[in-house]
């Protein structure tokens, strides 16, 4: 299938996708505590069959869930996204008896996953990770603290990425290396957290490990191996972040166009002004390009071209940073009524700024490209010579 276009199977799909976000997934959304996981809505995930379906999903199969699913209920999107991100290691990497106990019930939506790498002096810089498994006999425990997790402290299990080779002894740890993937059910003793109030109310908070018991049993994927499960998830779900950026942005990009249509001012419709004609117009064009670049990074993952870790960060640094611009520009577009609470573009416009950081800020994002581009272009000198 060309990166371009989709088949009219797919296009239909994404149509029933959006329907259903919109009239049997936002009343539940609606019904949630601001802040808190939405057990109702992840299992209505489950029953509906989105949840098995993202996990037996493609790279872009699951960007076309999280854009459909966005332009009409962002909690849906973000509730399914979060459970592919917390488990997603376990299917990569899991053991066969931590696939029986959790993978049924995850898929149910009757289990709450979160993912446990930021802390708090490694967000960006996830090679920086302090969170320490200190050898115990047969097993672990970890000491240390997670920040910024997505579903804690309410999710049912974590999987946390912690240092097992110390290094030199300095602290510092061996970067990527010595770290490794764990398993860790959310009632291990010595295991607590707390919410943090977000500027967009979302299930995120903070963990402390007080000795946290773990065993070979919890581990995921190989010791010291970690890094690899963290990285192989982040480069699966980074070009969908893109794609729930687009989802964002296309609903941005609808209220102003059905709205410019039909607000009346200077004697004509908004949509008469060249002035705001030609900003819808440059709206549309972002939003389609940052689509394109969704669908070419994921078609990437799924056909293993060896250029994904380029693809995957210039499609989620131009989708969410397209998003920011769209949203903020439908704003402007609408005047103080969009800014009024409750109204489906301050909802926007408060949910469109996170992507822009977590999964790799942009920053980091053009780092990547970067190094990416240079060692591309290093690589194709050393072979001429």
């Amino acid at each position: 299938m060309p990166v371009f276009s989709l088949d009219p199977v797919q296009t239909d799909w994404c149509a029933r996708l959006r329907t259903l976000a919109v009239e049997r997934l936002r009343p539940i959304a609606d019904q949630g505590e601001p802040g808190a996981v939405n057990r109702p809505l992840i299992a209505a995930l489950g029953e509906l069959g989105l949840l098995e379906r993202l996990f037996g999903a493609g790279a872009l199969e699951l960007c076309l869930l999280r854009e459909s699913l966005a332009q009409g209920c962002t909690e849906a999107e973000t509730a399914l996204a979060l459970q592919g991100l917390g488990a997603y290691p376990l299917v990569l990497a899991g053991s066969g008896g931590q696939r029986a106990r959790w993978l049924p019930e995850v898929r149910a939506g009757r289990a709450v996953a979160a993912f446990a790498l930021s802390e708090p002096g490694a967000g960006s810089d996830a090679a920086a990770l302090a969170l320490r498994a200190v050898p115990d006999g047969d097993g672990w425990l970890l000491t240390g603290e997670k920040r910024w997790i997505s579903n804690a402290p309410d999710a049912d299990f974590y999987t946390v990425f912690a240092r097992t080779d110390a290094g030199d002894g300095s602290g510092g740890g061996t970067g990527a290396r010595g770290v490794t993937a764990f398993l860790v059910p959310a009632d291990r003793p010595g295991l607590t957290g707390t919410p943090i109030e977000m500027l967009s109310p979302h299930p995120i908070g903070a963990l402390a490990f007080d000795s946290v018991p773990v065993t070979g049993d919890d581990v995921l994927g190989e010791v010291d191996h970690g890094f690899r499960v963290a990285m192989t998830t982040l480069n699966l779900f980074r070009p969908s972040v893109g794609a729930f950026a687009v989802g964002m942005a296309q609903a941005a990009l609808d209220a102003a166009l059905e709205h410019t249509a039909e607000r009346r001012a200077f004697g004509g419709p908004l949509s008469r002004l060249q002035s705001v004609a030609h900003q819808i117009a440059e709206m549309a064009t972002r939003t389609e390009a940052a689509r394109l670049l969704v669908y070419a990074a994921a078609t990437a993952y799924d056909t293993g071209a060896p250029d994904v870790p380029r693809r995957s960060a210039m499609a989620k640094l131009f989708a969410t940073e397209t998003a920011q611009y769209v949203v903020d520009a439908a704003v402007q577009l609408h005047g103080a009524r969009a800014l009024q609470r409750g109204h489906p573009l301050e909802h926007l416009y408060r949910e469109v700024r996170a992507p822009r950081i977590y999964e790799g800020a942009t920053e980091v994002q053009r780092t990547i490209i970067a190094k990416e581009l240079y060692g591309f272009s290093h690589g194709q000198r050393e072979g001429v010579r």
